[in-house]
């Protein structure tokens, strides 16, 4: 199978289309409120310092992602407010264009809802997701009403997982929980320990040293 014809199998792409230029910069919309920034920033902040060793994975938030090689942009469809790719090399992009990223999907995908989104997030980029992405875990999130759901590709098709004691949901691709702390959504280990920030973990350091009558500030 030809790399056009994995993008998008339904299309009938010839195997001489002339492909878009690979350098195209993400051509998505500002962020509605402050919260859905701050949120997306935290669930990227969060993911990278825990991967922080690793070279093998792509995160981004709000990044358009190309993948039809007809046509630059899709008025029915906007970039993930927040995703990961696995399986790829750790560096810095304009935008995920897949037919210049070996036909690689996001394997994880987080939407974090709005009055103005959220039929779509719900319905038209689930199918997207589902049937073109082929993306295996996704979730939504609702920063105001706290509004939480996550679905795992089972068969070609989205089947809805199922919260632990917690109300934490599993992450098959990440091996992580995502669930709601404090009013944000935060990753979790398996043993169900909160996934800290790179600045959470230093305040927590400071603390123990203080325990052990050090002060932090004279270090």
């Amino acid at each position: 199978m030809t790399i056009a014809q994995e993008l998008a199998p339904s299309e009938g792409i010839d195997q001489d289309v002339t492909f878009p230029p690979s350098n195209l910069y993400s051509d998505e919309p500002p962020l509605e409120t402050e919260l859905h920034l701050r949120q997306i920033i935290l669930l990227f902040k969060c993911l990278e310092w825990l991967w922080r060793d690793r070279n093998d994975f792509y995160a981004a938030g709000n990044l358009t992602i190309y993948y039809s090689p007809h046509q630059r942009k899709s008025q029915d469809f906007r970039g993930p407010d927040f995703f990961v790719v696995l399986g790829t090399e750790r560096k810095t992009r304009k935008s995920w264009v897949v037919w210049e990223e070996d036909g690689k999907y996001p394997h994880v995908i987080v939407e974090i809802l709005s009055d103005s989104t959220a039929n779509t997030d719900k319905e038209l980029k689930k199918q997207i997701y589902q049937e073109t992405f082929r993306t295996h875990d996704y979730f939504w999130f609702d920063p105001y009403t706290l509004e939480f759901a996550g679905f795992h590709l089972v068969d070609g098709e989205y089947q809805p997982l199922q919260a632990n004691e917690q109300g934490h949901l599993w992450s098959h691709q990440l091996g992580l929980y995502l669930g709601v702390h404090q009013g944000l959504l935060r990753f979790f280990t398996q043993v169900g320990k909160l996934v800290p920030t790179p600045e959470e973990t230093a305040e927590r350091l400071a603390a123990k040293l203080r325990e052990l009558n050090i002060d932090p500030d004279t270090l």
